[in-house]
This record gives C-alpha cells, sequence and structure tokens, in this order.
C-alpha cells in the first residue's frame, strides 16, 4: 500500500511541472495496459486548477486511454492467456472470460467507466479476439463516459468538490456499474425465459379445431 501511495503523489507531482498534459497522457495509455493508478486524480487535479480546460483534458485522456486499450489488446493477442495470467492472475482473467461470454464488449464499457480494473479487460480482449472495431468503440464510450462526467462536476462546482470526487467517485461508478450489470442481466432473464415459453396457438388455429 505504501508502494502505491508514493506512487499516486508521484503522479500528482506532475501537475506542478509545465509537462502536466503530456503526463496525464502518458499515464492514462499506461495505465490501460499496465500501470496501476488510474489518470483520475491528476485529471481532477488539472481540471480543478484550469476549470475552463476541463472538457479538453477529459478529451485528452480519453484519447489517450483508449490507445493504451489497444496496446492492451496488442499484449493480449500476441500473448495469449498465459501472459494475462501472469500479469494479472488466474481468477481475474477467468473473471473477464466470463464477462466477455455473456456480454461481449459491453464489458469493456462497464470495465471503463467502473472500478473494474479496465486493463485487465483490455488484455483478455486481445486473449478473446473480440473484434478490435467493437473493442475500441465500447473502450471510448466507457473512458469517455468517466472522464467526461469527473470534467463535468469540476466544471459545474469548481473546487468544493475535490474531496468528494476523491473520496466517492470510484463507489458512484461501482453503483452505476452494478446497476448496469443488473440490467443487462435482468434482460438475460427475460429472454431465457421468453424462449423458454410456449408458444400460443394462433387465432387461425384455435378457429379450425371449432
Amino acid at each position: 500500500m505504501s508502494l502505491l501511495r508514493d506512487l499516486v503523489q508521484w503522479v500528482l507531482a506532475w501537475a506542478q511541472t509545465p509537462w502536466s498534459d503530456l503526463a496525464l497522457v502518458v499515464l492514462a495509455v499506461a495505465e490501460s495496459s499496465f500501470f496501476p493508478v488510474p489518470p483520475d486524480a491528476l485529471l481532477i487535479t488539472l481540471a480543478l486548477a484550469r476549470p475552463q480546460h476541463a472538457f479538453w483534458l477529459a478529451a485528452l485522456c480519453t484519447v489517450a486511454s483508449v490507445l493504451g486499450g489497444l496496446l492492451g489488446y496488442l499484449i493480449g493477442r500476441v500473448g495469449g492467456r498465459p501472459v494475462a495470467i501472469r500479469l494479472f492472475g488466474q481468477a481475474r482473467v477467468a473473471m473477464a472470460e466470463a464477462l466477455y461470454k455473456r456480454y461481449d464488449t459491453w464489458a469493456v464499457f462497464i470495465a471503463g467507466f467502473t472500478p473494474i480494473p479496465y486493463k485487465v479487460f483490455t488484455i483478455a480482449a486481445g486473449v478473446c479476439a473480440l473484434d478490435v472495431r467493437r473493442f475500441a468503440l465500447a473502450s471510448l464510450l466507457g473512458r469517455g463516459g468517466r472522464f467526461f462526467l469527473v470534467a463535468a462536476v469540476v466544471f459545474v462546482f469548481g473546487d468544493p468538490i475535490r474531496d468528494f470526487l476523491e473520496r466517492y467517485l470510484e463507489l458512484a461508478a461501482a453503483i452505476l456499474g452494478a446497476l448496469i450489470v443488473a440490467g443487462f442481466a435482468a434482460l438475460h432473464l427475460l429472454q431465457r425465459r421468453q424462449r423458454r415459453a410456449p408458444a400460443s396457438p394462433a387465432l387461425g388455429d384455435r378457429g379450425h379445431r371449432g
């Protein structure tokens, strides 16, 4: 934990340098494929310092994150399942594969928007050979939704929202992600029940029998 805190402080220190925007781009790319610190903290810090540029920063972060996701996809495509398991462990890779089997690329959107480790899903997407165009679109929607939400909150509420974002952004995203998953699960259950339901006889058939 102390190492992770040190990494977070190191990331935030870039906000005080002339290279802050570049640091945000590099962090967003790296976090989507291998780095453990998400770019949200640096994005919040930079957006609070320059609220008029909040949406530009969110756009930078989104594009960079999707490019990093494509890098993760390539790692999984070339390295295969053994590389994914070596990086993240068998349990996480199995979780990603199970979600892909059930929700296809919607799992990428969920991982991109919520605190579920996005990098696990980018590499697992390559392992599962998901369609790369749909993968990129789902990544764009998930990552963009998350980062532009941060930018919008910062733009509207300004500095007083800093503590709230830092404390509860992950929780709010997790709750929304859980609702999305529940919605898909309910839709899947409804479809299964409809397939099992016996077909009703047509009116013409009933009239003919009568």
